[in-house]
């Protein structure tokens, strides 16, 4: 197959695009490199998909539709895994506009774009944001997700609506995968785990919120890896679903301790972190547990990574890239 990837210098999209070429499909990927976060690293991840005969790339930012359409002109596609997405719930605090180009006009063009050329299947990444301050644990996909506490997750929370109603009307094949709380080698440095080693590295302070009493399902990228590549293996329109739209966690369903996870960063160091212990942060939630009943059920979904042995990776990696 040819599968068009959107965000394939990101962290997910990089790992997934390795994966892809690895079992002979051709990749086209887009990306706009943008400078959220470090440049260089999204560069170094380019390198080694480039490296590989069957993945090209194209430049550009997805919420330019005329951009779009030149990057897949004459490309006959068969599948789209639709992961660019302005991330961050933090960050949409500040920068909200920029989440409503990304995340809302990025994935309306991405949607026109199968409609138009005849795409049968895409999947595309949703974010367990999406549960907000839900209670009832651990988070089922037919949970009320009504209640977004940042807009980060309302632009996930419309992105399934989005495409349910295409998926209604249009007959096209639509998966979202809810990610949780996603670590790894080659990851993102905005996320706890990298924030911390590299407190760490630096002998410097970090901030715990909520005084430490909070815990997501963290989930190593090579599970999330076979999960996101199942959607693609079998789309929704499989299902016999009257609506071909349907909605997956992927998540560990083992839901760990922030100081737990500061614990496995110390292992792996060598080293004791400073701590200072703060409130919780607006926009932020307690607690994240997924229940992947479903997507074992019908993706064959079985993570198996532990936290210990994933931090393990991501710290060798990541005293290899900081010694580069």
């Amino acid at each position: 197959m040819t599968i068009l990837v959107t965000g394939a210098a990101g962290f997910i999209g990089f790992h997934t695009c390795k994966a892809l070429v690895a079992r002979g499909e051709t990749v086209l990927g887009l990306d706009n490199v943008n400078g959220y976060y470090d440049v260089d690293l999204k560069q170094a991840r380019l390198e080694q998909l480039l490296s590989q005969k069957n993945f090209t790339f194209v430049e550009m930012d997805i919420s330019d539709n005329d951009a779009l359409e030149r990057a897949v002109s004459g490309q006959k596609i068969h599948a789209v895994l639709h992961l660019a997405a302005q991330a961050g719930v933090r960050y949409s605090i500040e920068n909200p506009k920029v989440y409503a180009d990304t995340n809302l006009q990025g994935f309306f063009n991405v949607l026109e774009y199968a409609r138009n050329s005849g795409v049968a299947n895409v999947v595309y990444a949703s974010s367990s944001s999406i549960y907000g301050g839900n209670t009832k644990m651990p988070f089922a996909e037919d949970d009320v997700t009504d209640t977004p506490v940042s807009f980060y997750a309302a632009t996930k929370k419309s992105n399934e609506l989005m495409a349910h109603s295409y998926a209604h009307l249009y007959g096209i094949s639509l998966t979202g995968l809810r990610f949780f709380t996603v670590y790894g080698e080659w990851g993102r440095p905005d996320m706890a785990y990298w924030i911390f080693s590299e407190k760490l590295r630096r002998n410097e302070p970090v901030q715990i919120f909520n005084n430490g009493d909070m815990s997501r399902d963290f989930t190593y990228i090579d599970d999330i890896v076979t999960g996101v590549i199942a959607a693609i293996d079998r789309p929704a329109s499989a299902l016999g679903l009257d609506v071909p739209h349907r909605v997956y966690n992927l998540g560990n369903d083992k839901p760990e301790k922030l100081m737990d996870l500061v614990g496995c960063i110390e292992k792996a160091f060598g080293q004791e972190l400073i701590k200072e212990f703060q409130p919780m942060q607006l926009g932020d939630v307690e607690r994240t547990w997924a229940d992947i009943s479903r997507a074992r059920k019908e993706l064959g979904f079985n993570p198996h990574t532990s936290l210990e042995e994933g931090i393990e990776r991501f710290a060798s990696w990541f005293k290899f890239w900081k010694m580069r």
